[in-house]
């Protein structure tokens, strides 16, 4: 990785490097570069509802239009509209999305999907990065150019809620449930998609204005979804994220529902259907021990990488798998969709739920969830190798030693914010959260401070 792209495109501060205008307009104009040689004309943009959002859309559309290529402007959309609108037009190049997920509204950050709906792989991403830090005339044109236009997409969001709607076949019964947007990108999709009469949807955080994006809701904060869910006695309770790609459910007794659980069903579900490829399911390291018990009890083989959903996808191609996530929520369906969408999710979900006739609290037990705790602890001093700091890596190994083969202990650096994410099972709570603490506790004491 070079010094933009982090596990998910370029991410920071809004209006803080990277995430200026000036980095955003040079990624237009390198895009539109790349582009304008593999024989496109146009590049998608769209965005959640952050502040800053516009600022960073019109910034790449100046740096696209520059270089000559039509900016198709898809307004407030999910990440994976985005992916899906890119490879349903055939002149545009990439698809560019301005968000930071799941994080606070100061955030915001630069996604790329390439033609064919894929996020570029490390080779494709230091190419880029090459040309959005080199000197400005290394990526101007050898003759002039006549500028591109600006086109706003009228109909991106019905194009997109088309598509959804497609995911299922229709079904006699009907779902009661809440949906959390999240104040986000779903905000106004998910109106278009739940509809009667399969859905009688209640809509909650979904009047966003900016600043409240991912503010106590969506898949970080279910508590107020939980409640509802009780309160209305609904079947089931959907929370999306800032950019829509990822889902946690909560299920008819309030519980949720996380993503490790949620491709349990799906997967033993779809093997039972005779529908799951390869007999196979990819996840991550964070996934919790339950998830490979559930599918080494029903005979579907793991695959397991590293954290990040590219890693996924690409462990799904490598294996043949259809189905993968992370416990976080983002998950991918080949059969489907190039990319995590948590739309997709929703209704590969619902449609278990429809099928099976069962609760979701019913199904859900087909997986035990190991107790887990995962804590970040900000650093500030680079990322030097934790393993090397003896009284960091003593700690870690006296807790895996006391954990034995009752649990395990993953420590990694995140890879869109200056974290380093501890995450501890075990075979109970109390346990677990004094090992965590203990880890986090030698990092805040030994790791070097600039």
């Amino acid at each position: 990785m070079g010094t933009l792209f982090g596990t998910d495109g370029i991410r920071g501060k809004a209006n803080i490097y990277p995430m200026t205008p000036e980095i955003a307009m040079k990624t237009g104009r390198t895009l539109a570069l790349f582009a304008r040689e593999a024989g496109y004309s146009q590049i998608i943009i769209g965005r959640d509802t952050r502040i800053s959002g516009g600022m960073l859309e019109a910034a790449l559309a100046a740096g696209i239009t520059a270089m000559g290529l039509d900016a198709l402007t898809a307004g407030v959309i999910p990440t994976p509209g985005v992916a899906y609108l890119t490879t349903r037009h055939k002149n545009a190049g990439y698809g560019i999305v301005i968000s930071a997920s799941h994080n606070p509204y100061q955030d915001n950050g630069i996604k790329i999907f390439n033609h064919d709906g894929y996020k570029p792989d490390n080779e494709e991403e230091r190419r880029i990065e090459k040309y959005i830090l080199s000197e400005p005339q290394t990526v101007q044109a050898d003759k002039e150019i006549e500028p591109g236009r600006l086109i706003p997409m009228g109909d991106s969001l019905e194009q997109y809620a088309g598509f959804l709607k497609s995911v299922n076949p229709p079904f006699e019964k009907s779902l009661k449930i809440v949906i959390d947007a999240s104040n986000g990108a779903a905000s106004h999709v998910a109106p278009m998609v739940f509809t009667p009469p399969v859905f009688d949807a209640e809509f909650i955080f979904n009047m966003p204005d900016g600043k409240n994006i991912n503010k106590d809701c969506g898949s970080q904060h279910t508590e107020t979804l939980s409640q509802r869910v009780l309160e209305t006695r609904a079947d089931l309770g959907l929370a999306f994220d800032g950019d829509a790609d990822r889902l946690i459910a909560v299920d008819d007794r309030g519980n949720e529902v996380t993503g490790d659980v949620i491709l349990a069903v799906c997967a033993v579900h779809a093997k039972k259907m005779g529908k799951l490829p390869s007999n196979c399911v990819v996840s991550t390291v964070m996934s919790n021990i339950g998830l490979s018990q559930a599918l080494k009890s029903h005979g579907i083989s793991h695959g397991i990488t590293n954290v990040g959903d590219r890693e996924v996808l690409l462990k799904m191609l490598e294996t043949g798998a259809a189905m993968g996530g992370e416990d976080s929520g983002h998950m991918i369906f080949t059969d489907c969709h190039t990319t995590g969408d948590g739309m997709v999710t929703a209704l590969k979900l619902i449609q278990v739920m429809l099928e099976t006739g069962q609760k979701l609290s019913e199904l859900s037990r087909i997986m035990t969830v190991f107790p887990q705790i995962l804590m970040n602890v900000e650093v500030d001093a680079g990322r030097p190798d934790f393993t090397k700091i003896s009284a960091i890596a003593k700690e870690i190994e006296a807790v895996e030693a006391q954990l034995g083969e009752r649990g395990r202990v993953l420590v990694r650096y995140s890879g869109t914010q200056p974290l380093l994410r501890v995450m501890v099972e075990g075979p109970d709570a109390g346990t677990t959260q004094t090992c965590c603490t203990r880890i986090c506790n030698a990092i805040r004491q030994h790791m070097p401070r600039s």
